[in-house]
C-alpha cells in the first residue's frame, strides 16, 4: 500500500502468538485535529496484525415448532456452502453496454438521487442491513463526544466471506475505481449521466468512465449491477487454472492429506479409527486424499499397492533434505489419489494402524508433527508448480492438511522438551513457536491450510501448535476424545470451502476514522497490493478466506458530522476454491442523526454486545488478565447508564437505557462464562475457546457470549426461555446451546417416567444436531440428569435467577407464572444456596436500576 506524501518508513511487526490487535497511529494523535491516516495530510497508511480461526454460521430452522422467547434474540438464517460463481447470473464486458435485465431482488438504487418507487422491490432490505455486514447501530450520532464514548462505542462485524442464497451478483470485468483513494464506484456515487462522470463517496473526488456511464437517463444506470446493488463479486475469468471445472456441487473439496498420531493407546486410536473411516466414505469421490503417520519417522502411505498397505518411512529427527523428496516425487508411489480409487485402500491403512506398545508416558512419547507436515507441503508442491509474485498456485484448488494429534510436538522440528521443567524449556519453546509460524506461512505461501484437531487427555502445549494453524489459515481444536465431535469436525473441516490470499480493505468517509480491527488475518506490507494516491484504506492480508469468520471493526468520528450520510465500503479480493480471482465490494450508508433517543434507538444490542466481547476477551491473554476483564464490564455498565441513561428521582440510582435492555445481560453472561470466568479449568482450553471466540461469526460469537435456553414441552414442541436457573424444572428437558457447547439437562421428575424421559431426550437431541447441523467447529453435545456430576457444567452457565424476589422472576421469566403452587415450590426448594449474584442483584451492585426485559 502506497504511503501518503511525504512518505514514512512503516515499521514491520511480527505475528505475536495471541490474537493481535491493530490500532492505527492516527488513532493515538489528538482528536480535535484531523487523522494524517484517512486525510490527504502526511502520514504512514494504516495495516492491520490481527488473527485467525474460522467460526460456524447461524442455527438452522427448527424441525419443531419454537414459541417466542420472553428475549428476543436475533434470527439469522443458516448460511448454505457456497456455490459457484458460473451458477450466478454473469455480467460480462459486453453486457455492460446494451440492456440487462436485473433480479427481481435489485435493492433499492439511490445513485445520488432516491429512485423511483416503482423500483423498489418488496424484499429489498434496508441500505443500513447486508448480510455480510452488521452495524452496531443503524444510525450514527453527529455529536463526536458521545458517538465515541469508548463504553459503548460504534463499529461493525464484517464477515466479507460469507456465501449467502441468492449470493452477489458476479460481474466478469474489471472493477472501475477512485483513481485518487481506490474506493470502488457504487450505487450511492453521484452520476452525471451527460459525461459520465461519478463522484467517489469517499474521497469526494470527480473520476470519468470513458463515456461508459453517458445514458438517456439515470434509470439506464441500473443496467451495471455495481450501480443497483450494495454487494458485487468481480470475477477475473482470464486467471483460471487449468482443472477449473465450475461445476455445481455445493459440497465439492480441495485435496486433504491426513496426518495420524502413532502414539495413542488403545482406546483412543479405536475411536480415532472409527471417525477416519466415517471421514472417507463421506469425501466426494472425485477428492483426493493423502495419508501420512507419525512418530519418531514420518511414513508416507502409498496408494499404488493395491490392498496390500505399503508405505515410504523418512527421518522425523530433521526436515526432509530435497533429496529425499524427490525421491518421493519422482518415484513410482501414489501418494495423492482420488477417492473412488482408493477407498478400500484407505479403509485398510487405517485397520492396519496400531496402539503404542512402548510403556512410556503420553506425555513423553516422540512425535515429530513438523516433520510430518513439511513432507505433506514437499509432496504437495510436486515437480510442477506456477510461481506468481511469490505465491504458489496450481491445478485441483486449496489443499488442506488435517493433523490428527494426541500429544504435543516432542521430536525434530518445531518441537519441545518432553517436560515444561526443562532447564531450558521457555528458550526452546520460543525457538519451536516461531519455527512453527515460518511454517505455517510457508503452508499458506503452497495454498495449504492446515487444521490441527486434538484429542485426549495429554496437554498438546497450545502456544506452540496455535502459529501453525492460524498462520496458515487454519484452526486448532481441542476435544475429549476422537468420538463424535472429533469425527463430525473431521468431515467438516475437510469440505470446508475455503478461499486463498485474500486481501482485507476498509474504507469510510471522511468524518470516520478505523480506530481497531480484530479477526483472521495479518498486516499486510505495502507492496502487496495496488495502491493510489490518497489510499487512506485499513489492509489486512487473510489467511483463508471463509464463510465462518468475521471482523470486528471499531469506528470512531473525528469531529461533530455535519453530513446528512456516512458511507462504508469493504473489499475483499482473494482466489476462491474454483481457483477463480474474486474481489467481493460491500457499500453501505447510514443516516446521521442529531437526537441521542434516535440513536439509541438504533442501537444493535446484539452487535453491540458481540463487539464489546470481542474488545474485552482480547485483553484476557491470562488468568489475571480475565480478573481485571470481569472488573472492565462493570466500569463498561456503569459508564453507558451514566452517559445514555437517566437518574432516578431524589436518587443516586441510574436507569439503563431502555433502548439497550439486552446489553446488559449478554455482558453479564461474558463476565460468568467460559471466556471470562472459571467454568474451563485449563489455560489451553481457554486460549483455544478465546482464539475461536476473537474470530468467530456473529452466530456463533453471540452463542459464545450468551447462551440459548428452550425448554422442551409436552407434545414435542419446545419453548425459547431466558438463561436463567428458573428453567431447572424437575419435570421437564432444557437444551441449552453455548456454541462450542451442547448441554441436555432431564429433570429428575421427568427422567423416572421412561417412556416420556427417552421422548424428551430424543427430541432434545433431534434439535440440538439441527442448531448444529452446519456449524463449524461442530459443538460437543453432553445429556446429563438432574443432580449428576456434569450438572454443573450446565447450571454454572445459567444466571441465579432463583434469588431474585418472586415479582422480578416473573417479570423476566413469565413462564413461571404457568406453574402451579406445589410446581413452584418444588423448585424453589431445588436450589442449593451459593454466593454468586443473579443478574438484578449485580445491577444493584453497580447503583443501576435493572431495565425491564424487552
Amino acid at each position: 500500500m502506497e504511503e501518503t506524501t511525504p512518505p514514512q518508513p512503516q515499521p514491520a511487526h511480527a505475528s505475536p502468538p495471541f490474537p493481535a490487535v491493530f490500532t492505527p497511529p492516527s488513532a493515538l494523535s489528538s482528536r480535535g485535529s484531523p487523522s494524517p491516516s484517512t486525510g490527504p495530510g502526511p502520514g504512514p497508511s494504516p495495516a492491520a496484525a490481527l488473527v485467525h480461526f474460522s467460526t460456524p454460521p447461524g442455527p438452522p430452522v427448527f424441525s419443531s415448532p419454537l414459541r417466542p422467547a420472553a428475549v428476543p434474540f436475533r434470527a439469522t438464517p443458516a448460511s448454505p456452502q457456497p456455490v459457484p460463481f458460473a451458477a450466478r447470473a454473469a455480467y460480462s464486458s459486453s453486457s455492460s453496454s446494451a440492456g440487462v435485465s436485473l433480479p427481481t431482488s435489485a435493492p433499492h438504487f439511490l445513485n445520488g438521487a432516491a429512485a423511483p418507487h416503482g423500483l423498489l422491490p418488496s424484499s429489498a432490505p434496508p441500505p443500513e442491513e447486508s448480510p455480510y455486514v452488521l452495524f452496531s447501530a443503524h444510525k450514527v450520532l453527529k455529536q463526536k463526544k458521545l458517538l465515541n464514548a469508548p463504553s459503548l462505542g460504534f463499529g461493525a462485524l464484517v464477515s466479507p466471506g460469507r456465501e449467502v442464497a441468492p449470493g452477489p451478483v458476479a460481474v466478469e470485468r474489471d472493477p472501475r475505481r477512485c483513481l485518487n483513494c481506490g474506493a470502488y464506484v457504487n450505487l450511492y456515487c453521484d452520476i452525471s449521466i451527460s459525461s459520465g462522470q461519478w463522484q467517489c463517496v469517499i474521497c469526494k473526488k470527480q473520476n470519468g468512465s470513458e463515456g461508459e456511464f453517458v445514458v438517456s437517463s439515470k434509470h439506464d444506470l441500473l443496467q451495471w449491477p455495481e450501480l443497483a446493488f450494495s454487494a458485487v463479486n468481480y470475477v477475473q475469468p482470464g486467471n483460471r487454472r487449468p482443472g477449473f471445472v465450475p461445476v455445481p456441487d455445493t459440497r465439492v473439496s480441495g485435496p486433504v492429506f491426513i496426518l495420524i498420531d502413532e502414539c495413542l493407546d488403545e482406546a483412543h486410536l479405536q475411536h480415532l479409527q472409527g471417525s477416519l473411516h466415517a471421514l472417507v466414505d463421506s469425501l466426494p469421490p472425485t477428492s483426493r486424499i493423502g495419508i501420512i503417520s507419525y512418530g519418531r519417522t514420518v511414513s508416507v502411505y502409498d496408494f499404488s499397492e493395491g490392498a496390500a498397505v505399503s508405505m515410504d518411512v523418512l527421518p522425523g529427527n530433521k526436515s526432509p533434505t530435497h533429496e529425499s523428496l524427490k525421491a518421493l516425487i519422482y518415484g513410482t508411489g501414489v501418494y495423492l489419489s482420488p477417492i473412488h480409487a482408493s477407498l478400500p485402500v484407505a479403509h485398510t491403512i487405517f485397520s492396519s494402524l496400531r496402539p503404542y506398545r512402548l510403556s512410556v508416558p503420553e506425555v513423553s512419547r516422540d512425535r515429530c508433527l513438523g516433520a510430518a507436515v513439511e513432507v505433506a507441503l514437499g509432496i504437495i508442491q510436486g515437480p510442477s508448480v506456477e510461481l506468481s509474485r511469490g505465491i504458489i498456485k496450481r491445478a485441483g484448488g486449496n489443499y488442506r492438511i488435517l493433523v490428527c494429534a494426541g500429544g504435543p510436538s516432542t521430536f525434530g522440528p518445531g518441537s519441545v522438551p518432553h517436560s515444561v521443567q526443562h532447564p531450558n524449556y521457555a528458550y526452546l519453546e520460543k525457538t519451536a513457536l516461531k519455527w512453527m509460524e515460518h511454517l505455517g506461512h510457508e503452508a499458506q505461501r503452497h495454498s495449504t491450510v492446515v487444521d490441527i484437531l486434538c484429542a485426549g487427555t495429554c496437554p498438546v502445549r497450545v502456544p506452540v501448535l496455535q502459529p501453525l494453524a492460524k498462520c496458515s489459515g487454519g484452526v486448532l481444536l481441542l476435544h475429549d476424545d476422537f468420538g463424535e465431535a472429533f469425527g463430525v469436525n473431521l468431515q467438516r473441516a475437510s469440505t470446508r470451502a475455503a478461499g486463498s490470499h485474500g486481501l482485507f480493505e476498509i474504507r469510510c468517509s471522511d468524518d470516520m476514522l478505523v480506530t481497531q480491527v480484530i479477526g483472521p488475518g495479518e498486516e499486510a506490507s505495502p507492496d502487496s497490493h495496488e495502491t493510489f494516491k490518497h489510499d487512506a484504506s485499513f489492509c489486512i492480508n487473510m489467511n483463508s478466506v471463509e464463510e465462518t469468520q468475521s471482523f470486528s471493526v471499531s469506528m470512531e468520528a473525528k469531529g461533530d458530522i455535519k453530513n446528512d450520510y456516512v458511507y462504508f465500503q469493504f473489499a475483499v479480493l482473494y482466489s476462491n476454491m474454483y481457483q477463480a480471482e474474486i474481489t467481493r465490494v460491500i457499500t453501505m450508508r447510514l443516516q446521521t442523526v442529531d437526537g441521542l433517543s434516535a440513536y439509541l434507538a438504533s442501537v444493535q444490542d446484539d452487535v453491540a454486545s458481540v463487539i464489546i466481547g470481542k474488545r474485552t476477551v482480547l485483553r484476557a491473554r491470562t488468568a489475571s488478565d480475565a480478573i481485571d476483564m470481569r472488573l472492565s464490564i462493570d466500569e463498561r455498565i456503569k459508564d453507558i447508564a451514566h452517559k445514555f441513561g437517566t437518574q432516578v428521582p431524589k436518587s443516586k440510582l441510574y436507569r439503563f437505557p431502555k433502548e439497550m435492555a439486552s446489553l446488559p445481560e449478554c455482558l453479564f453472561h461474558l463476565r460468568r462464562g467460559p471466556l471470562l470466568g472459571s467454568i474451563i479449568g485449563h489455560e489451553d482450553e481457554r486460549s483455544v475457546l478465546r482464539n475461536l471466540f476473537l474470530n468467530a461469526s456473529f452466530d456463533l460469537s453471540l452463542r459464545m457470549l450468551a447462551p440459548r435456553c428452550i425448554m422442551h414441552r409436552e407434545g414435542g414442541t419446545f419453548e425459547e426461555l431466558p438463561a436463567y436457573d428458573l428453567a431447572m424444572q424437575s419435570n421437564a428437558a432444557v437444551v441449552l446451546d453455548h456454541g462450542t457447547d451442547i448441554f441436555i439437562w432431564l429433570g429428575a421428575e421427568l427422567a423416572t417416567q421412561e417412556g416420556q424421559s427417552a421422548a424428551a431426550l430424543a427430541a432434545c437431541r433431534t434439535l440440538a444436531e439441527e442448531l448444529s447441523e452446519l456449524r463449524f467447529p461442530a459443538p460437543r453435545i453432553v445429556s446429563f440428569k438432574e443432580g449428576s456430576s456434569q450438572a454443573r457444567y450446565f447450571v454454572s452457565r445459567l444466571i441465579p435467577a432463583h434469588k431474585d424476589p418472586t415479582y422480578e422472576q416473573e417479570s423476566r421469566f413469565p413462564q413461571l407464572r404457568t406453574l402451579t403452587p406445589e410446581q413452584r415450590a418444588r423448585l424453589k426448594s431445588s436450589f442449593i444456596p451459593f454466593d454468586d449474584h443473579s443478574f438484578c442483584e449485580w445491577m444493584r451492585s453497580l447503583k443501576l436500576v435493572p431495565p425491564e426485559p424487552s
